[in-house]
């Protein structure tokens, strides 16, 4: 175990027995309160991969804490496949009392045996493809496909895929390899929708990709976020995430110089998922924390760090709506048949980009 986590766990587990009052006005579902009081009688909840930085997940924990007094968190940052590793190997005396991660790795905890059934507040408005039907692991929220653009070195700002192929951005964009990221792989499903492929065939999207880097428009393919080099200038055009280009305008200083746009043909949405761990120490917790985070309110937390719920319909502020506007064209993953798929795109990709 993590050293650091480690040390938050002991020193929560440490504290004195807490009884809080209940939260104030009305409940945000039926029972609430009543899973609220058992909650404190456990006073914890473990929550594995949930790093602060990533996905407003600090918000999170604070309005958590603020709305359940006596129901302490500790959390991780492990990396989605290292989640389910831990999972596996602590299968025994669980650890963790829930697990977020890319969608897929849910998928890999499923087949492990390491998550239990659990449906939270909205499951039922989500879409099969962003749940498990028992509730093994439901999407809490998505990343879409965007073109990142640097104004300063681009004159005009792409709209679409088709944009995408004109000379003028010679030696100008830069995205993922597909073999070994797991956003490489939402560009080709994002690349396949705007030219007419779909779940069942995204041979469309890697023929794109291949007239993208014939046209020499493609500078480079990258193993790792660029996110760095984009914030330097060196970057003209990133296919990338829409909440690294969002966080670059509004946090990281780029402002006014960077365009973050959804391709206007479609766009892929990444899920990013969430599990009860199957036997952990705290259930009861673990529910109250998986229900609130499912709740219109957390939903809309998500949000404000530049991510777009997975919930449709939540109402956002007027502030976090013109940053994310609606955009139909987004077009939500199957995680069961990407990850079927994978394999695929890595031979196909490297078949017609790479010529191997």
């Amino acid at each position: 175990m993590n050293f650091k986590f480690k040390a938050a766990l002991v020193a929560a587990l440490s504290l004195a027995p807490f009884t809080a009052s209940a939260f104030d006005g009305p409940e945000l579902y039926d029972g609430e309160q009543a899973l609220y009081e058992k909650a404190q009688e456990e006073g914890l909840i473990v929550s594995f991969d949930t790093g602060p930085t990533w996905a407003n997940w600090s918000s999170q924990f604070k309005n958590f804490k603020a709305r359940y007094p006596g129901v302490e968190m500790v959390y991780n940052d492990l990396g989605s496949a290292a989640t389910v590793v831990a999972l596996d190997k602590s299968r025994n005396r669980p650890q963790a009392d829930t697990a977020y991660y890319f969608a897929g790795s849910a998928l890999d905890a499923v087949a492990k045996d390491v998550v239990a059934p659990f449906e939270p507040v909205n499951f039922d408005k989500l879409p099969d493809e962003l749940r498990e039907k028992d509730g093994k692991w439901f999407t809490v929220h998505k990343l879409n496909i965007a073109f990142l653009v640097n104004k300063k070195l681009v004159k005009e700002t792409p709209e679409s895929w088709a944009d995408l192929l004109k000379s003028e951005y010679k030696n100008s964009i830069v995205y993922l390899d597909p073999r070994s990221t797991g956003q490489g792989q939402v560009v080709v499903f994002g690349a396949a929708f705007g030219n007419g492929g779909d779940m069942d065939n995204i041979q469309p999207g890697i023929d794109y990709l291949a007239r993208l880097h014939n046209s020499g428009n493609v500078l480079r393919t990258v193993g790792t976020t660029p996110y760095a080099q984009f914030l330097k200038g060196e970057i003209p055009i990133w296919i990338g995430y829409e909440n690294d280009g969002l966080k670059a305008k509004y946090k990281d200083g780029m402002g006014d110089d960077i365009d973050v746009v959804i391709p206007k043909e479609a766009s892929a949405a990444a899920p990013y998922a969430i599990s009860m761990v199957k036997n952990g120490p705290n259930p009861s917790s673990a529910k109250l924390w998986l229900n609130y985070i499912m709740t219109d309110e957390g939903q809309a937390t998500f949000a404000e760090g530049y991510v777009r719920p997975s919930v449709p319909g939540v109402k956002l502020s007027p502030e976090v709506a013109d940053k994310m506007p609606d955009a139909p064209q987004i077009r939500p993953i199957d995680i069961v048949k990407a990850t079927a798929l994978k394999a695929d795109i890595d031979t196909g990709w490297s078949k017609a980009v790479l010529g191997d």
